[in-house]
This record gives structure tokens, C-alpha cells and sequence, in this order.
């Protein structure tokens, strides 16, 4: 498609029936994931394992599809958004449906937590991508509404998947949400690229370069063709014709270059690999150098290793306290998603006030959260519970102003890279989060020194960066540009933003 074309078509138009189907995707997709603390008490008590060993489920189907999220980037880019997205939903309704007839929890840590963790790692690479394409001056509003879809689901998920555990038992739940989740095929109908992915640029360069090749020498075909016939119309020499055949063939540019490809080419290839890689770890290693964006990447590590455990086993909490019995018809899990979305709506606006510097609300942000996390375990009863939940969720929303963050530190240029080295960093933390907090709980037999050593990790991170932001340490270093926010229609470089 033609610049002019797709400059027409930012903005608007297509592009909202983009949104509409990039924020069912998430929905889809993260719904079980984000309110895996609802199956989490159910687990406990089918396998009888410990909180720690657990908890692994819920740290891997989240902190998966980050730490891959390089690579599923590099899917959408090379097949694009649509077949990307119909794959993860065979994955995640595959994942999820295997989960029904797990013997264990080493396997759910395989069915749920690896193969669901990585088909939500495609939809969110595919569905940022796509809206990316689609948007230009309004790409903020619409990546939070697309974003809004993961807690959205979270929301919904959390009540559905309590009822379907009375109705159907902890079996036919996931077998329902599982097929619930194959509607993502239909979600990958919409999205029609704007932009060739690159298997079709390299299908369509080598098809260009070998009718280059083709057409470049009409006169030495034409010879070839004269030679053929004089020998063809000579009697008694058909060998000659045979040994013209092989001799035009030999010289054929195409075919020798085949021939030759198994030698030096792929010599060349490697070469050509190795010095890429070598590129890129340089490149990695110039953005460690920044102190606030190596900052940034040790706060987003402590708040995924604190921040996330809550969603886990917030109502594990509760129950233990005993201040509710079962699970209530909103679940805290439900109250930390819907909070969460409304918080990626209402931070990702103020990102886009002029007179708020988004680094010192990102620090804002991360030190509330501690603070909320700090305060739960002396709280006694359950309405103080749904409070500390909305302030957890609400804060944690700051997810959607990572990428204003990360492009105010390294600037648009450089945003794929830096973001892909990012969520890295935020994916093992998530990873590592749940079942550390779980040991705590395993050697105390209490939730109150493990979400002490949560809110401590979270608090500290945001204090840390903000002291990290300060401009007396480069005042060389200016501050924020609105340029460097401001982002471009080449949507190739902000892709990773997944």
C-alpha cells in the first residue's frame, strides 16, 4: 500500500474496527491469565503442593510471553498480525484445554504456564503491532483502549471461571474457557496490514532480482537460441545439441548461483549472522550504560517480582484471614483487574499532559503501589482488602506508560530495542515474583513477611528510580522533549512496544 495511502487511513476509519478487534483479542486471551488467582486455591487443593511449587503456574503464564517477547515480534514482523494471531489462539485454547487433563503441576507449569503464556505473548505482540499501523497522533488513546482489554477480560474472567468451577468443577472450566478462547481466528479476521510482513518484501526482492536477471541479457539468450536451432537442423548431431543444452544451462547465472550457494555462501550467511549479534550485544550494552534507563530496568524488575504476586493470592489472603468464605461474587481478583484498566486510561492521559513529567509519575506510581502492599497485611477486615486492591490495581496500570517512559530515556529511534530489553527484565521479575512470595508463606505459614518483602521490593524500586531521574546527576542531559513522544507513522520502529 502506497505512504498517501496509508497516511489517509491513520487515525480513523478501519482503524477503530482494529481496536475493536486488537482489545477482544487481549480479552480473549489474558482473561484467564490475569485471574489465574481464582484457580490458584483450586490447584492447592486438587494437587496438595506447596504455595511456592504452585505459584510457579501463575508466574510462568505471565512472565513467558514477556521474556519472549523479542522473538514474538519478530513473528509479527516477518508474518504478520493476522496469521500470528490465529496461531496463538490455537495455542492458548490448546494450552488451556490440555490444563483440564493435567496429572500435576509440573505439567500445568507446561500446558498453562508455557504454551497459554507464549499464545498471550503473540496476541499482544500482533494486536500492538496492528494498532501501531492503523494510528498515528491518536496511538496513545488507542494502545490504552487495546491494552484496557487485558483487564477488562481479567474483570470478567474472574467471576465466569468461579461459577464454572460450582457448576462444572475446576475440569470443565478450563475446557469452557478454552474453547472460549478459539474465537480468537475470528479476532484475526479485521486485520488487514498496511505494510507487507518481510517473508512477502523477500519473496517479492528475490522475484524482482531474478526477472532482473531474466531481462538483463536478451542478447546472449538470443544467441543461445541461434545456436540451438543451427545445431538442431544439422543431421546426425544430436549430441551436439545435448552437450549446447547442458553448456547454456551450466552458464545460467541463476543456476550457478545455486551450485555456489552450498560453498561460500553460507559461509557469508554466518558471517553476515555473527556480526548482527555482535552489533546487537553492543547496542545492549551502550543502553546498560545509561544510568536511568538501567535504573528503570532494575525498578521494573522489583515491581514485577513485588507487584505481581497480589493478583495471585490476594483472595489465598482472604481466605486465610478467614474474612470471607469461598470466594465473594466479585473476587479481589476481579476489583485489582478492573482497577488496572482504569488506570492505564486515566495515567496514560495524564503521560500526555505537557506540565507532568512522566518519570517522576512512573516513580509516583511504583512507590504507591509499595506503599499499598506494606499496608495489607495489617488489615483486618475485607473492605479494607478491596481497597488496598483497587490502589494496587490502579497504580499498576502504570504498564501502559512504559513505553512514554522508555521513549523519553532513549528516544523513538531507539524504542524496539530498548523496550524489547525492558519487558526482559519485567518478565523474569514476574517470573521469579509469585514463587518466592509463596516460599515465604511456605516457611512462615503466613502471607504477612512475604507481602512485607513485596512492598518493600516495589517501594524500593520507585524511590530508587526517581532518585535515579533527578536532573542534578546529568545536567547536561535535557529534559523531556515532546518530539521524542511524539510518535511517527513508521510503525516498523516502535513494533516491539509488544
Amino acid at each position: 500500500m502506497s505512504p498517501q495511502r496509508s497516511a489517509r487511513g491513520l487515525d480513523g476509519g478501519w482503524g477503530w474496527v482494529i481496536v475493536v478487534a486488537s482489545f477482544s483479542g487481549q480479552l480473549l486471551a489474558y482473561g484467564s491469565p490475569q485471574s489465574v488467582g481464582v484457580l490458584y486455591p483450586e490447584w492447592l487443593n486438587t494437587f496438595q503442593e506447596g504455595k511456592g511449587l504452585t505459584a510457579w503456574v501463575g508466574s510462568l503464564v505471565s512472565g513467558v510471553g514477556l521474556i519472549a517477547s523479542p522473538i514474538c515480534s519478530a513473528c509479527v514482523m516477518n508474518f504478520g498480525a493476522r496469521p500470528v494471531t490465529v496461531f496463538s489462539g490455537v495455542m492458548v485454547a490448546g494450552g488451556l484445554m490440555l490444563s483440564a487433563f493435567s496429572p500435576s503441576v509440573q505439567f500445568l507449569m507446561f500446558s498453562y504456564g508455557v504454551v497459554v503464556g507464549l499464545g498471550c505473548g503473540l496476541v499482544y505482540a500482533a494486536t500492538v503491532t496492528i494498532t501501531c499501523q492503523y494510528f498515528d497522533n491518536r496511538r496513545g488513546l488507542a494502545l490504552g483502549i487495546v491494552t484496557t482489554g487485558a483487564s477488562v477480560g481479567g474483570f470478567l474472567y474472574a467471576t465466569a471461571q468461579n461459577e464454572f468451577i460450582e457448576l462444572f468443577g475446576l475440569d470443565g472450566c478450563l475446557l469452557i474457557i478454552g474453547a472460549l478462547s478459539l474465537n480468537l481466528m475470528a479476532c484475526a479476521g479485521p486485520m488487514r496490514p498496511l505494510h507487507l510482513p518481510g517473508y512477502l518484501l523477500k519473496q517479492k526482492k528475490a522475484f524482482e532480482q531474478t526477472e532482473e536477471q531474466l531481462f538483463s541479457q536478451p542478447d546472449k539468450q538470443m544467441a543461445a537460441e541461434d545456436s540451438i536451432k543451427m545445431a538442431a537442423g544439422t543431421a546426425g548431431k544430436g549430441l551436439i545439441v545435448k552437450d549446447l543444452l547442458i553448456t547454456i544451462d551450466i552458464k545460467d547465472p541463476l543456476a550457478y548461483e545455486k551450485g555456489f550457494l552450498g560453498s561460500t555462501a553460507l559461509v557469508k550467511i554466518i558471517k553476515k549472522k555473527q556480526q548482527s549479534y555482535s552489533k546487537y550485544m553492543h547496542s545492549t550494552a551502550e543502553f546498560l550504560q545509561d544510568h536511568i534507563f538501567a535504573s528503570l530496568c532494575v525498578t521494573l524488575f522489583l515491581f514485577s517480582l513485588g507487584g505481581f504476586p497480589p493478583v495471585l493470592f490476594m483472595e489465598d489472603v482472604a481466605q486465610n484471614k478467614r474474612l470471607i468464605e469461598g470466594v465473594s461474587v466479585i473476587p479481589l481478583v476481579s476489583i485489582v483487574a478492573i482497577t488496572t484498566g482504569l488506570g492505564k486510561l486515566v495515567l496514560g492521559v495524564m503521560a500526555d499532559l505537557r506540565w507532568i513529567n512522566s518519570l517522576y509519575l512512573y516513580a509516583f506510581t511504583v512507590a504507591s503501589t509499595g506503599l499499598a502492599l506494606l499496608i495489607i497485611p495489617v488489615c483486618n477486615t475485607y473492605i479494607g482488602l478491596q481497597i488496598l486492591s483497587g490502589v494496587v490495581g490502579f497504580f499498576s496500570g502504570n504498564w501502559s506508560i512504559t513505553p512514554y517512559v522508555t521513549t523519553k530515556i532513549v528516544g523513538i529511534e531507539r524504542l524496539t530495542q530498548a523496550y524489547g530489553l525492558l519487558m526482559f527484565f519485567g518478565g523474569f521479575g514476574i517470573m521469579l515474583g509469585p514463587p518466592v512470595v509463596g516460599w515465604f508463606c511456605d516457611w512462615t505459614q503466613s502471607y504477612d513477611l512475604a507481602f512485607y518483602f513485596s512492598g518493600g521490593c516495589v517501594l524500593l524500586g520507585g524511590l530508587s528510580f526517581f532518585l535515579s531521574a533527578l536532573p542534578c546527576w546529568n545536567k547536561n542531559k535535557s529534559e523531556n522533549l515532546r518530539p521524542d513522544i511524539e510518535y511517527t507513522s513508521n510503525c516498523e520502529k516502535v513494533a516491539s512496544v509488544a
